[in-house]
């Protein structure tokens, strides 16, 4: 489970060029979420679904240029 959502988190950050600190703290309010999940930690079933719900309202509010399908 945390490797999906770790891979999801690693995309997330690369398309949207925001560092994992910041990412951590808007997502979670928790600066140290995706360092800890990449030594390993556990992520409370609350957290991930509050996580995958910020990079779905993050995906949705950011413009797509031209062309490109969603």
């Amino acid at each position: 489970m945390n490797a999906d959502l770790l891979s999801e988190i690693d995309s997330f950050l690369a398309a949207e060029n925001i560092g994992e600190h910041r990412f951590g703290i808007l997502a979670a309010n928790n600066g140290r979420l995706v360092e800890r999940l990449r030594s390993g930690g556990r992520v409370w079933p609350e957290t991930e679904k509050q996580v995958r719900d910020f990079m779905a309202s993050r995906r949705l509010s950011t413009p797509q240029p031209e062309g490109v399908a969603q």
